[in-house]
């Protein structure tokens, strides 16, 4: 076959090929479709336990005889780096199971585990912040958010590069040079926690931090606290007794019984971040919260005033 037939049957195979489309024409393979893939909310991802509870009771003896029953039948498991909300009526036992898993009181009965070790007392990996703070008056702001870290010894250097790191975290980098009565409620409560995340606790309690705010600055320091919790991923044991609060910030909230103490309920808040209180998702949580804990608001108050006349008492919402 000369050049010319060749060229000419070449066009014809290539002309065949376009009319047919046969596997001389590279085609390129065909893309799967697109997925929407859900990011899974922190509990559905299996992680081990922080915290563990185990069939934890509290009871105290009381002067004139009998015996008060705080807590009972207390089954429990914190993971790592969970945001867990406790609420519950008056005298359910909510600051004594704070007081139990800081190791600064032991159960009547059960077992309180951090991270599969025994609680047998308190330690610098949990940090108790109290509604009053107790910050030191008579010290500055840096100094108090160094007094653990001396405690600790730390050398002075890295004390200070500590210090300053969380001062800057709270936004309280300018007052460092500050005394407590020269600041708000609200700057009060960010330099109790610089001095507790300084430390570098494993599990931060809070015990209803912010009931004494007024609701702006409120609502300031949750998108604070959210913020840092995403930051340095602690596991944090906030209660409250603001249902609304518990839905804005918490993956999980604890319903308590009314004495003794029951978890009455657990309503996992599956919703994305940040939140905010305005939010009709949290105020649809928040609700199912207060649905859950009517009924124990009523038995504390039936117990509190069993002499005089029924008085409702409904928490914030």
């Amino acid at each position: 076959m000369n050049l010319r037939n060749l060229s000419t049957s070449f066009r014809s195979i290539q002309g065949s090929s376009a009319e047919t489309g046969s596997a001389s024409e590279v085609i390129p393979p065909a893309k799967p479709p697109q997925r929407h893939v859900e990011v899974p909310h922190p509990l559905a991802v299996p992680s081990p336990a922080k915290i563990s509870l185990k069939n934890v009771a509290r009871n105290y003896q009381r002067q004139q005889g009998g015996r008060v029953d705080a807590l009972k039948d207390i089954n429990l498991e914190v993971r790592a780096g969970e945001f867990l909300c406790v609420v519950g009526p008056s005298g359910c036992g909510k600051s004594t199971l704070l007081h139990l898993i800081a190791g600064l009181d032991k159960p009547s009965g059960g077992d309180i585990l951090l991270s599969g070790r025994p609680v047998n007392g308190p330690g610098p990996d949990r940090i108790l912040i109290f509604q009053d703070l107790g910050l030191f008056p008579w010290l500055t702001v840096r100094d108090n958010v160094e007094f653990g870290l001396k405690m600790k010894r730390t050398d002075k250097i890295e004390l200070r590069s500590i210090s300053k790191h969380y001062l800057d975290l709270v936004g309280l980098s300018q007052f460092g040079d500050s005394y407590i009565h020269q600041l708000s409620g609200g700057m009060r409560q960010r330099v109790a926690l610089a001095r507790s995340l300084a430390i570098g606790p494993d599990v931060l309690l809070m015990d209803e931090p912010f009931a004494a705010l007024d609701a702006q600055t409120r609502d300031l320091l949750h998108d604070e606290l959210e913020r840092i919790w995403k930051e340095t991923h602690q596991t944090i044991i906030f209660v409250t007794h603001n249902v609304r609060e518990a839905a804005r910030l918490g993956d999980r909230v604890l319903v308590l019984t009314f004495r003794p103490g029951r978890i009455k309920a657990e309503i996992r808040i599956d919703l994305p971040r940040p939140r905010s209180m305005e939010n009709a998702n949290v105020a649809r949580f928040a609700s199912e919260v207060m649905d859950n804990l009517k009924e124990e608001i009523h038995r504390s108050v039936e117990s509190e005033y069993r002499n005089e006349p029924m008085v409702s008492a409904i928490p914030n919402v």
